[in-house]
């Protein structure tokens, strides 16, 4: 088994980012798509940047550019770097606010981050956002979107191998926009799973499982200090998602029965376990991965997003190829491997502060 080094870890760190990034801007073109529409429009699963008409993308981004959801990451990655690792919900919601307000991508905020910043940048009364018009409690959909799970991947990639600070730093994260144990159960799987592929020896197997106890852990710490909604276990649908995966043929296949059984729309309990799903289905293939994400439709750039970013940790940026990394970074102005250098570093001190 390969040994663990700084250059390692760099390199599975920089994976992550670019293999999110790809997943996004990929599943960019096909959004609020259908697998059919995807499938007859390209051939079969999306497996490159360069479409027919940008005209299908989010907002007309240009090929390889990120949506809000990679653009979020980046600010969660660049915060993180800022406090040394030590960020607090006081920093994480002033960056935020000053996203809403200055990212090219603010337009593309989603239910339930939107109205929360714009109230927050307001100095308004957070508490009534998102509440019934019949009783004083919130919605019970409110908060429990993927925002909060879409952009964690840092939180996972500066705590290699150690999934319950992982989880921790996630709910960091999310308690300011997504304060429900469903959101923080999402946000956990993928931190969890995320922070566990940089570990020498993880497979897909192993990052799966991960994933499960992150679900397991998120839930918990959202039962104990977050808002209890009424909705299905994350866990047992990342289970079915799995479990389609297995089953099916081939990705295609896969992405169908996926879609099937817990869905892709931008509820945490359909986005996550699809991520998670189609992650399996390519076996943790980077470029099989994305794709299956960009093809599944619907909210396809964040499952894509979400599912890359643990297969970019599981095999690294050699496991991305280098013309679409090229072209990502080429369309966006964040340089990220400079951030990937960053979260190294703060990974790195963990782990010789373990030892």
């Amino acid at each position: 088994m390969e040994a663990q080094s700084r250059e390692r870890l760099g390199a599975h760190i920089l994976g992550s980012l670019m293999a999110a990034a790809l997943g996004d801007a990929m599943g960019a073109a096909t959004e609020q798509h259908t697998i059919e529409e995807i499938v007859a429009t390209y051939g079969g699963v999306l497996r490159e940047l360069d479409v027919p008409s940008p005209r299908t993308r989010s907002y007309c981004n240009i090929a390889g550019e990120v949506t809000d959801d990679v653009s979020q990451m980046f600010a969660l990655a660049d915060e993180l770097i800022k406090h040394d690792g030590k960020l607090t919900a006081e920093a994480w919601v002033a960056r935020l606010i000053h996203w809403s307000q200055t990212s090219k991508h603010r337009q593309q905020m989603g239910p339930t981050t939107r109205p929360l910043l714009e109230a927050l940048a307001a100095g308004q009364d957070t508490s009534t956002i998102g509440r019934s018009p019949y009783s004083e409690r919130k919605l019970t959909s409110f908060g429990t979107t993927n925002g909060a799970a879409m952009r964690i991947a840092p939180a996972g990639l500066v705590f290699p191998g150690d999934i319950e600070r992982a989880v921790e730093l996630a709910w960091i994260t999310a308690r300011p926009t997504h304060d429900t144990q469903i959101a923080m159960a999402g946000a956990g799987a993928i931190a969890a799973g995320v922070a566990h592929a940089l570990t020498p020896g993880a497979d897909v197997y192993s990052v799966t499982r991960a994933c499960l106890a992150g679900a397991r852990l998120g839930e918990a710490i959202g039962v104990r200090e977050g808002r209890r909604v009424a909705g299905p276990s994350i866990v047992r649908r990342i289970e079915i998602a799995v479990e389609e995966a297995l089953r099916a043929p081939d990705l295609h296949a896969a992405i169908v029965a996926i879609e099937a059984t817990v869905g892709n729309s931008v509820m945490t309990v359909e986005s996550v376990p699809a991520a998670v799903g189609v992650f399996v289905a390519a076996g943790g293939n980077v470029l099989d991965t994305v794709s299956a994400g960009a093809s599944i439709g619907n909210d396809s750039d964040t499952i894509a997003a979400m599912a890359g970013s643990l297969a970019g940790a599981l095999h690294g940026i050699a496991g991305v190829p280098s013309d679409l990394a090229a072209q990502v970074r080429a369309a966006n102005d964040v340089d990220i491997d400079a951030l990937a250098a960053g979260l190294t570093a703060l990974a790195w001190r963990t782990i010789e502060e373990a030892a």
